[in-house]
């Protein structure tokens, strides 16, 4: 990234939410229009493991009444390389880089930096009914940590924001009562 580029602005809807684990010099609870977040996308190499993936959000396209919630993120300068860096790394398992525009309380901006998974990646796993998403965030446990700690960490933060998900909040309430 060229010194003369602007700043570098980082838009997270799943763990980046509550765990961006990268130097920022702002944040701010925010959301993109015309995506809906899914947790469709498998994880093999953090919330699961080859055999047994976890599931993670995505965004697919949708309408543009939509707004899918998450948080921003401004990098602290000097530190891009090294950001971008460790989140092609976290996100290798089938993101790819997208540009967004996120409206958050102080306005919008534009060109924001957000990594997406796609039906083409290898580690897709797309629609399935909630309650068998359900079972396999349940049972999958990755290097990352348990698949219902990712599940119940966002659902929590997206509540606190005043940000609520539907899809997000019926597999928490799901997931919740399966465990007591």
């Amino acid at each position: 990234m060229s010194a003369d580029a602007g700043p570098l602005w980082i838009f997270g809807y799943g763990s980046l939410v509550w765990r961006p684990a990268f130097a920022h010099v702002e944040r701010h609870p925010g959301f993109v229009r015309g995506f809906t977040r899914r947790f469709w996308q498998g994880s093999t190499d953090h919330r699961g493991v080859p055999g047994a993936p976890g599931r993670v959000v995505t965004l697919l396209p949708a309408g543009a009444d939509q707004r899918c919630w998450g948080t921003v993120y401004r990098v602290r300068p000097g530190s891009e390389g090294e950001v971008l860096t460790g989140l092609d790394h976290r996100e290798q398992g089938g993101y790819v880089r997208e540009r967004v525009e996120v409206t958050h309380a102080g306005g919008q901006i534009r060109d924001v930096l957000v990594y997406l998974a796609t039906p083409a990646n290898p580690e897709w796993l797309g629609d399935a009914p909630l309650e068998q998403i359900a079972a396999q965030v349940i049972a999958s446990v990755g290097p990352s940590g348990a698949n219902v700690e990712y599940l119940l960490r966002l659902h929590d933060a997206l509540v606190d924001m005043g940000g609520r998900d539907e899809h997000v909040a019926a597999l928490a309430e799901l997931v919740r009562g399966r465990l007591g």
